[in-house]
């Protein structure tokens, strides 16, 4: 298993809509193992396949790192799909590992059904509530080109653009390896 770098703001890739996952073979599965390598070293509990340079639509998601979600196996999600989402709002503080050292508050369903396919191509659905579907809401945000300072008032992403302009230049230590060039891809 290898650890892969992740794409930063700026990069093409984060905002290109993933196009769907129309078979399973070696090398994905190969992808998504280094997928989780990747996001477990980096600190994080969602990674979506655009994050490592791959526009299609597949995410990672393992909050068992997090305090009361330690039962919670990881999952993989092929070609997710909102089914629907509470009509309750939750607002929480988010992070990203392609927007390094950037947190705010996020507004977005408390719930969520969500339709997707695992390893085996079989579909599921699934409810899921608080933190799992805000993890999954983001990473599949990420599979649409949109990041969660989309979110944000115009106010707050005024605030937080000189912090932007270090990560779109590489300005920052981050800790992980991250892309090198803001056109890389997985697969040339």
């Amino acid at each position: 298993m290898s650890i892969l770098p992740i794409t930063v703001y700026g990069d093409s890739i984060l905002r290109k809509k993933a196009s769907p996952v129309l078979e399973i073979d070696d090398t994905l599965i190969s992808i998504i193992r280094n997928m989780f390598q990747t996001m477990h070293n980096a600190n994080g509990i969602g990674l979506a396949a655009n994050q490592i340079g791959l526009a299609k639509r597949v995410f990672i998601v393992d909050v068992s790192p997090v305090e009361g979600y330690e039962k919670i196996k990881p999952m993989t999600l092929l070609n997710p799909k909102i089914v629907s989402k509470s009509d309750d709002l939750d607002s929480y503080e988010e992070g990203c590992l392609s927007i390094p050292e950037l947190k705010s508050e996020v507004i977005r369903p408390k719930g969520i059904e969500i339709s997707f396919f695992d390893l085996d191509m079989k579909e599921y659905k699934m409810e899921v509530d608080d933190l799992i579907a805000r993890v999954i809401q983001h990473e599949l945000d990420h599979l649409n080109g949109v990041l969660f300072i989309d979110h944000l008032s115009e106010e707050n992403k005024k605030k937080f653009k000189k912090h932007l302009n270090k990560i779109k230049n590489r300005k920052l230590d981050v800790g992980y390896p991250i892309t090198e060039s803001s056109t890389y891809t997985l697969y040339k």
